[in-house]
């Protein structure tokens, strides 16, 4: 029971090293700016690869470990964490999401609901230049204090329909807060809320290095960003089920 309770946990961490904002002062323009505060449009269109490191805390579990994330454009995503022995992975290779079973240790496929999250986790970070291509649209709503600090709100929806709000700084335009709506490994749905916060440059690009993560209300994960790489030119087969 321990071990899918750690797999439940760590099957709803969504990165959020780099949030793709929405389309609209207007949308529009809190989506340049915060292409801007990220780096540049010439950082985006020359990713073609990341390798994300750091430490990670199961609070309620009273549980440590480390994580690997590997991201290769367009579409292909793994994590890698190791948490009490295991080394559980999660991945979506460019066609289909896979996983290891922390029970039997057998690769096995990923659930449905929790497949298609996955999958959108791995859509190209260049989606965030062009989202109308890539079927996502936004909403910008009403400010909401955070923290003590009036934030812009967008609401960014999926072509699916599934949805994540993001709580837009005013004075750096990076991302201090996200919500999202995920799947869990007992077959449900759970609400995610992310606080980010130690954000860096990284060859260029900058994002948080501290993530904090409630899921239904309760803090249940922290993250520590330890080391990124850029550009390492990796193989697909690491993506190979």
């Amino acid at each position: 029971m321990k071990k899918a309770i750690i797999l439940s946990a760590l099957a709803v961490f969504t990165v959020c090293v780099l949030t793709v904002p929405g389309t609209a002062q207007t949308a529009e323009e809190i989506l340049n700016k915060m292409v801007d505060a990220q780096g540049g449009r010439a950082i985006f269109t020359g990713l073609e690869d990341m390798t994300v490191s750091g430490d990670l805390d199961l609070l309620q579990q009273g549980l440590s470990g480390t994580f690997t994330t590997y991201k290769k454009e367009p579409d292909k995503r793994r994590m890698d964490f190791e948490v009490m022995g295991m080394i559980i992975t999660q991945c979506y290779d460019g066609e289909t999401a896979w996983m290891t079973n922390p029970q039997s240790g057998e690769v096995e496929d990923m659930p449905e609901a929790q497949a298609a999250d996955f999958k959108r986790q791995a859509m190209p970070i260049i989606s965030m230049l062009d989202p109308e291509k890539f079927g996502i649209s936004f909403v910008l709503k009403d400010k909401e204090t955070v923290d003590g600090k009036e934030c812009y709100v967008l609401e960014q929806t999926y072509q699916d329909g599934s949805q994540i709000t993001m709580y837009i700084d005013p004075d750096t335009y990076l991302s201090h807060q996200v919500k999202s709506d995920v799947a869990n490994q007992f077959g449900g749905r759970s609400d995610v809320v992310q606080i980010l916060s130690d954000f860096r440059e990284e060859s260029g690009m900058v994002m948080a290095h501290s993530i904090t993560s409630f899921m239904d209300g309760e803090e249940y994960l922290r993250i520590a960003i330890t080391e990124v790489k850029i550009n390492t030119g990796m193989e697909d087969s690491l993506f190979a089920r």
